[in-house]
């Protein structure tokens, strides 16, 4: 592919420069629709539940966490990611992975149904037998809307999916809080999200116009299984370390304790993975467009990362300085050590779309392998780090997983200063003045919050208006172009 300067280039579907930014920005409105309805609606469902349910019922629904999401990862076996880069992608390659996906999902289901027996036994929960062979029939549904998913993806239309999973959303919602109040106990949660996989699925498959064909391809299944299995085996080591917390948790720890901490990230991946998840799933194919345009990347790389970093810092940094009030007015006092804990994951989470962007550079390359070599170096490292403060409570392992978080940065940034010339160095300080003002701004918030003894629903108010106050003030005074950027990006959409 010939280069071409950014203002000219053309994706393989013809859009130029202008037509591409209009398709990233409504992209992104439309998947952070999609994310956040959902996991909108599953927070206030969650909210709603805990005020009748207890933490020892969310931990041990948390206990079996680790296997579905395991399972979950190894479905799609990178497959999905291996169809968005590749650009003469055909029919071929679109039936041969659903084939796959289905074939995988029903083994993995399979494989969990004997295992629900052992997982019971290593827990000592003798529950966790039906609560697991019901909840992972998920894992079947998932399998079957992959490559509508990865389509809808490739051609950035989210606004379907964003109305598939709030219907889907809503009516399993609604389900498992009826279920909570007619005293169903930790039952209802498995409805809620039995329902949810199943009814996403069913959705999905209404609203795509795509159907397999009756055809499968073993040089299609090589070549994307080439490039996807080594992601899928990144996803596979993700998805066992960030779930090893909850393993060691539940086991060395009480179910109450695994109830407060699992509380405690789903509050803080609310804004933080939600949105990481969301932007890349958009800029990983606007990047991908990009591939013979090392200059056009290198700035929409840069774009990217202060714009949307900017976002995220004020948010965790906020969120931490609101924890206490919020915890105490959606869940109640009985949660309360869920918000120490989220204050402390706030640091770590503020980084997630730093060191995801990154990552995303090595996929945008074809270096599936670099990507999966630095899974495995870093996951031994932070695997030590878990083990390390193990002993000295879920404080101090909260704080080993923020140090994960600064290493992840440090590590995924040497290799983009490698491919596209914007290294550790190059980031932070672009990074320097959106640090400053969110840290300032989540200090000033948090003392708010501490010094005025009000109900925690003024409390949480005042800390909110405090905030956005200090920020429209700073912005003002300071002319931040990240700030003015964003705005001018939401503007453009029109």
């Amino acid at each position: 592919m010939a280069e071409e300067s950014p203002t000219n280039y053309k994706g393989p579907s013809g859009d130029d420069e202008s037509s591409l930014k209009r398709k990233t920005v409504a992209g992104t409105i439309w998947s952070m629709l999609e994310r956040f309805s959902t996991q909108g609606v599953s927070f206030v469902v969650m909210i709603v539940m805990a005020r009748v349910l207890t933490p020892a019922d969310y931990g041990l629904v948390g206990m079996i966490t680790i296997f579905i999401y395991i399972a979950q990862s190894l479905v799609d076996c990178g497959f999905s990611q291996a169809l968005i880069r590749k650009l003469d992608r055909s029919e071929t390659d679109n039936s041969t992975t659903f084939y796959f996906n289905i074939a995988v999902g029903v083994l993995l289901y399979v494989l969990l149904w004997f295992l629900a027996p052992v997982i019971a036994r290593f827990y000592s929960e003798p529950l966790l037998i039906p609560i697991t062979r019901i909840i992972c029939v998920g894992i079947v549904f998932n399998s079957l809307s992959v490559v509508q998913r990865a389509i809808f993806t490739i051609e950035m239309n989210f606004k379907i999916q964003a109305k598939a999973t709030l219907v889907a959303a809503l009516l399993s919602g609604g389900a498992g809080i009826a279920m909570a109040y007619t005293n169903c106990g930790v039952w209802s949660i498995v409805a809620f999200q039995f329902l949810n996989s199943g009814l996403n699925c069913l959705i999905i498959w209404i609203v795509s116009s795509w159907r397999p064909r009756w055809t499968y391809s073993w040089a299609s299944f090589r070549n994307l299984f080439g490039f996807g299995s080594k992601l899928a085996l990144s996803g596979f080591i993700q998805t066992l370390y960030t779930n090893a917390y909850i393993m060691v948790i539940g086991r060395v720890y009480k179910v109450a304790d695994l109830g407060y901490y699992t509380r405690s990230t789903q509050f803080g991946n609310f804004l933080s993975g939600n949105i990481s998840n969301v932007v890349q799933r958009v800029t990983y194919p606007v990047l991908c467009r990009y591939q013979g345009d090392p200059e056009g990347m290198r700035e929409k790389f840069n774009t990217f990362l202060r714009v949307v970093s900017l976002v995220m810092f004020v948010l965790m940094m906020g969120l931490a300085g609101v924890a206490k009030p919020l915890i105490l007015s959606l869940l109640g006092e009985e949660w309360l050590y869920t918000a120490t804990l989220l204050q402390v994951l706030c640091f770590g989470y503020m980084w997630n779309w730093v060191y995801s962007i990154n990552l995303n550079i090595l996929l945008v390359k074809g270096r599936s392998d670099l990507f999966l070599n630095l899974e495995i170096i870093k996951k031994v490292i932070f695997v030590g780090i878990l083990f390390a403060t193990m002993p000295f409570g879920l404080i101090a392992i909260c704080w080993g997983q923020v140090a994960c978080a600064l290493l992840e940065v440090l590590i995924n940034s040497f290799y983009t200063g490698k491919f596209i010339g914007v290294g550790i160095w190059s980031q932070l300080r672009s990074l320097l003045p959106s640090v400053i003002v969110s840290v300032s701004m989540g200090a000033l918030v948090y003392f708010v919050t501490e010094i005025v003894h009000w109900n925690s629903w003024l409390e949480l108010l005042l800390g909110v208006g405090v905030g956005v106050a200090y920020l429209f003030i700073v912005m003002r005074l300071t002319g931040n172009k990240e700030l003015a950027g964003f705005l001018q990006l939401l503007k453009s959409r029109g």
